[in-house]
């Protein structure tokens, strides 16, 4: 039997969408284990959904160390010893360091709640009621070294309405990558992911029919 995918995960605060990895794991639909959570955030209540799943985790308080180097190095040796084969961050407020990049090149995953490449960086979901768009939604991608700007996975699309606020904007979008992150991950731990240039193709295989329905731009080969 093939071993499962070994995800290391990186997050800051609540950790929802470490919470929609968990339940998909468990419920049999993510072949994948959660080999380490780290967190630069030690009152982050996705602490809290570690302990509640037996799920490993460890606190490392970048304010402890005396660059952005040092603290990214600690973070490699903890997912190298641990055997992460995919690093996912789920809401970690941390810009990440070429040394990091570097150690995980391609391996890296990331999701904005935006339909990159537009609205990258912060307060996007005010950003995009402001400029007026009709829609928006999120974005699966690989990690690079800009902000938001590393090759799409996966995109999912919600109306943005004429009443929206920004929290009821991106309560909307939060549900949406609820069901598109462990989708990706899915994709890499199947190996049907190849990457050409800024192109991420998705592999032949079986694809989950109401995902495929919110997903029009997934290309298959």
């Amino acid at each position: 039997m093939k071993p499962k995918l070994g995800i290391g995960v990186l997050v800051s605060g609540s950790g929802s969408n470490l919470q929609s990895i968990i339940d998909r794991i468990e419920e049999g639909c993510l072949d994948a284990e959660i080999k380490m959570v780290i967190s630069n955030n030690p009152d982050a209540y996705a602490l809290e959904r570690c302990r509640k799943h037996h799920i490993p985790a460890v606190v490392l308080r970048h304010q402890d160390f005396r660059t952005r180097e040092d603290f990214d190095g600690q973070m490699i040796d903890v997912f190298k010893s641990h055997q992460v084969d995919l690093v996912v961050m789920a809401g970690f407020m941390r810009v990440l360091t070429p040394l990091f990049l570097n150690a995980f090149s391609m391996k890296i995953m990331n999701i904005h709640p935006a339909l990159l490449p537009a609205f990258p960086g912060t307060h996007v979901q005010q950003k995009a009621i402001d400029y007026g768009v009709k829609f928006s939604g999120c974005t699966v991608h690989f990690a690079d070294e800009g902000v938001d700007t590393g090759p799409v996975i996966i995109q999912a699309v919600v109306p943005v309405l004429v009443d929206d606020t920004a929290d009821t904007l991106a309560a909307r979008i939060l549900k949406e990558e609820h069901r598109i992150y462990p989708q990706a991950i899915q994709f890499y731990a199947e190996g049907r992911i190849q990457i050409n240039g800024r192109k991420v193709f998705i592999r032949n295989g079986p694809v989950v029919p109401e995902f495929a329905a919110h997903n029009p731009s997934l290309t298959e080969f």
